[in-house]
């Protein structure tokens, strides 16, 4: 069976925020808004497979202290697919485009994994005034390179995964070969990692919204091919909050279970901080990779306490 926007009705599910549409000039994007005008703007990007309906328990309460704006990135959810245009510079872009155009006022951003690097991207490229300060939750910054200039690369990392939906879901679900995944896990994926993919007869959700395509570009390394994490990092702007959760590298075998290592985060904080921002570092060591799913009263504490101390906007 194949999924995304070309088969709606066994892709797409109804949640309880409104969804709506953007059009940035290339591509829609599809998010989701809670909260009143008159508090300040908080921008969630999603991780990778997520939606922004990942954020919907912490919504609910995020829209107590914020205006609360979640997207769904281009090649996730209902937002458009761009076939051979997945990269961190062209997504990084149409958020730019949605604060200036769709919000329209400074705004305060948080991405978990994968969105978490967008979150540093907006941090460092982001036009003068537009972002107040960065939660970086969970990224896979160097980890998600695939020649990186500190500690493990995506291919000792999560990368096999992305390689196996990949070959077996096409781009744009083109193949759909679930069970011929479910086959190849255990001969394809380290013993660890295979056993994340197992036995239901569906693909969860979240991957049923997922453009494949994804994958391929961060296996092959074309997504981050114009835009060097550490260049990246050595060019922020503004406050940073880094939190960082589980992780385990199986020494034997040189994997690193998790987002970022303890090597990877020092990084991480040299660099914002030799670029003159203040980074604010918080160690979650037995928290899942998504605080915000798995805690989002804590994500939620987290987050206003370290908003309530970042500059006004001007």
């Amino acid at each position: 069976m194949k999924y995304g926007p070309e088969h709606p009705e066994q892709t797409y599910v109804a949640h309880a925020f409104e969804e709506r549409i953007f059009d940035t000039g290339e591509v829609l994007l599809n998010h989701a808004v809670a909260g009143t005008p008159d508090a300040p703007a908080l921008l969630l990007i999603p991780g990778q497979t997520e939606s922004w309906w990942g954020y919907e328990k912490a919504m609910g309460l995020l829209q107590e202290h914020f205006q609360v704006f979640a997207v769904d990135l281009r090649g996730q959810g209902r937002s458009s697919r761009t076939p051979g245009r997945y990269t961190l510079d062209n997504m990084g872009n149409d958020l730019a485009r949605f604060i200036a155009l769709g919000i329209k006022r400074p705004v305060v951003v948080s991405g978990l994994s994968s969105g978490g690097v967008l979150s540093a991207w907006l941090s460092a490229y982001g036009p003068p005034g537009m972002i107040r300060g960065c939660l970086y939750e969970d990224p896979p910054l160097f980890a998600s390179e695939v020649n990186t200039s500190c500690g493990q690369s995506i291919r000792q990392t999560i990368g096999p995964m992305f390689a196996l939906w990949s070959k077996y879901l096409g781009d744009q679900w083109s193949i759909g070969d679930w069970q011929g995944i479910q086959a190849a896990a255990p001969r394809e994926l380290p013993a660890w990692m295979a056993a994340f993919v197992g036995s239901a007869a569906e693909p969860p959700q979240n991957l049923k919204e997922y453009d494949p395509e994804w994958a391929r570009a961060f296996w092959t390394g074309t997504v981050a091919a114009s835009c060097d994490h550490a260049r990246m990092l050595a060019s922020v702007k503004v406050p940073v909050l880094l939190t960082h959760h589980f992780r385990r590298v199986d020494e034997k075998a040189g994997y690193l279970m998790g987002a970022l290592s303890d090597v990877q985060a020092q990084r991480v904080c040299e660099l914002v901080s030799a670029a003159g921002q203040k980074i604010d570092y918080q160690s979650f060591p037995t928290m899942g990779h998504s605080m915000h799913g798995q805690d989002p009263e804590l994500y939620t504490r987290t987050l206003v306490t370290w908003a309530a101390t970042l500059p006004n906007p001007v």
